[in-house]
């Protein structure tokens, strides 16, 4: 397994120049402790299922390369979404990563006169930067690892989200991130703060009112393979015609190689066009290296 995955390295990286400061390191895969990267959130994003952490894509350390890709199905009572995308970590310093959702809205396009299962796609565009600190309690240093990131998203039916109210169908999120994992007491700690004009996550559009809003996740690490957690979304609710509540969310992730990892979780996201009570399943795989 070692050795493809060095084969798969020299064969997509081996042609590519090396930035100035990376040259002289031997590009490696492998090397974090299990769950240390997170999962895949469902824009894309290593962390949690419904936010972003500080931690990077992919198992490398500084000295390596590392990927990852998942497929995530949502569904939520009145909604169906699927979720296919993937991210690449370069030196444990940068973050690239791509998503494509599908937003189903099933028997509720009838009732909204979009027709049986209309569905709603959009694409998330990721990147995020390792800024300072460890997101691994060390002798050296308290400060968790801080990143900055952004998704670019766009949604396609722009008419359908012009006549909800929208100025554009497509946007930016801006976040920071701030994460540690305490060893000693098996708890992973992540608080991040977004800027976003976006309505319902982007999938009905963006305004021009961009307001800056908490994340928070925990975790415990039952053992190296397995933790359970939640995390809670502060959402805008600029909708208008239809409340927009945070959501929130109780999580099992089990990892049982390093290149494998399964989430399974109970979500609740309140309202959601119009439909009260959307809550239910989460469950996504993703492989990495």
């Amino acid at each position: 397994m070692r050795g493809l995955r060095r084969f798969m390295l020299v064969a997509v990286f081996g042609m590519l120049p090396l930035p100035v400061w990376a040259q002289g390191f031997a590009i490696e895969s492998g090397g974090k402790l299990l769950l240390t990267r997170g999962i895949s959130g469902f824009e894309g994003a290593a962390g949690g299922a419904l936010t972003p952490w500080a931690v990077i894509a992919g198992n490398e350390t500084e000295d390596g390369v590392g990927a990852t890709a998942h497929y995530t199905y949502i569904l939520t009572g009145d909604y169906e979404t699927r979720s296919a995308g993937f991210g690449v970590g370069l030196f444990d310093r940068v973050e690239l990563s791509y998503s494509r959702l599908a937003f189903d809205t099933r028997d509720v396009g009838t009732a909204l006169g979009l027709g049986q299962g209309f569905t709603l796609h959009q694409d998330i565009v990721g990147a995020k930067i390792k800024l300072a600190g460890d997101a691994i309690l060390n002798q050296d240093t308290w400060l968790p690892q801080i990143s900055a990131g952004i998704f670019y998203k766009n949604v396609d039916q722009s008419g359908l989200q012009e006549a909800l109210g929208a100025i554009r169908d497509d946007g930016l999120d801006i976040y920071v991130s701030a994460t540690k994992l305490l060893l000693r007491q098996s708890l992973l700690l992540n608080a991040t703060l977004r800027r976003s004009a976006s309505r319902q996550t982007g999938i009905l559009g963006y305004g021009d009112d961009a307001k800056i809003l908490p994340e928070i996740s925990v975790g415990y690490l039952l053992n190296r393979h397995l933790v359970i957690g939640g995390e809670y979304r502060f959402k805008p609710d600029r909708l208008g015609f239809s409340d927009e509540d945070d959501w929130f969310d109780i999580f099992v992730v089990y990892a049982p190689n390093d290149t494998l990892t399964f989430s399974v979780a109970y979500g609740n996201l309140g309202d959601v066009v119009a439909f009260e009570n959307q809550q239910g399943l989460y469950a996504s795989i993703q492989v990495g290296f």
